[in-house]
């Protein structure tokens, strides 16, 4: 394969440094909100899914700017600072089914009769309810995410912080918990600015919030080809500070943002050479 090249023509802007995170899960699934029989899954992680993870390698426990009484930590001000995009591929989509199970004394009582009863149809079962459910799974997913902050030693204090996850919060992970990820390559790139009409191949999140948003990046949005979404960025917990229940109800910022299928035309971006990926900067 040959790399196309930039036309020397073309002006160029001033290169950036943007760290960059290529992940590989065999198997991954991003709920999309409000799927319940069949849950659907965003063929890319969305940005508050990719801000949970930082979150969890950086120990950023819990922060709401809003609170009073809350700690302020310099990683989350820091994080809130960053730009990120976010990109990839998958092998194949599958659907699986699954028992969907709960511990509600309801809806224990619903499927079994009686509180004091666990048998059915000759067996002892789960307590609780339980009923069919069908999960779409994505196999072999390949994401790269782009990260660029002013402050470049934030940028290297995450580098360090995926190479040893010292004060990580949980499992590492992307999405489900059971969801295994790799860190394929994490490394410092240049960026620049590019407008090649070309099908990358990939799923991109174009943003309507774009970065760099000094007015030369304002049509990306509006003349790229893809399907509307609302996805959600980052969240608070309700009542944190009185239950400290870190699972607790969440309230979510939302950005809008178009699912792109990698064929761009007629559009200015930032570009990375060296891995021949386009990068949308969502300014959080």
């Amino acid at each position: 394969i040959v790399k196309q090249k930039l036309n020397k023509n073309q002006k160029q802007m001033q290169a950036m440094k943007a760290l960059l995170i290529q992940i590989y899960q065999p198997t991954a699934h991003f709920r999309i909100p409000f799927t319940y029989q069949r849950r659907h899954t965003y063929p890319i992680p969305p940005y508050s899914t990719v801000i949970g993870l930082l979150c969890n390698l950086l120990g950023i426990y819990y922060h709401d700017e809003n609170d009073d009484e809350a700690t302020i930590d310099d990683n989350y001000v820091k994080l809130k600072k960053c730009k990120i995009s976010i990109s990839g591929h998958f092998d194949q989509k599958l659907t699986e089914y699954i028992w969907f199970r709960n511990l509600n004394k309801e809806s224990h009582k619903t499927y079994f009769g009686s509180e004091t009863i666990r048998e059915k149809n000759g067996e002892i079962n789960h307590i609780g309810g339980q009923v069919p459910m069908k999960i779409d799974v994505l196999e072999n997913l390949k994401t790269n995410i782009y990260i660029f902050n002013e402050d470049e030693t934030f940028l290297k204090t995450i580098q360090d912080t995926i190479k040893n996850p010292i004060n990580r919060l949980d499992i590492i992970h992307l999405g489900r918990a059971e969801d295994w990820l790799v860190f394929d390559n994490i490394e410092m790139v240049d960026i620049i600015e590019y407008d090649l009409d070309k099908d990358y191949k990939h799923f991109f999140w174009i943003p309507q919030n774009i970065y760099p948003n000094d007015g030369s990046y304002n049509e990306t949005f509006y003349k790229s080809e893809g399907i509307f979404y609302n996805l959600p960025i980052f969240a608070t917990i309700k009542g944190y500070n009185q239950t400290y229940d870190k699972n607790g109800e969440r309230s979510f910022t939302f950005m809008k943002t178009k699912l792109n299928n990698g064929a761009l035309v007629g559009l200015k971006y930032l570009y990375d050479e060296t891995n021949d990926l386009p990068v949308f900067l969502a300014d959080l």
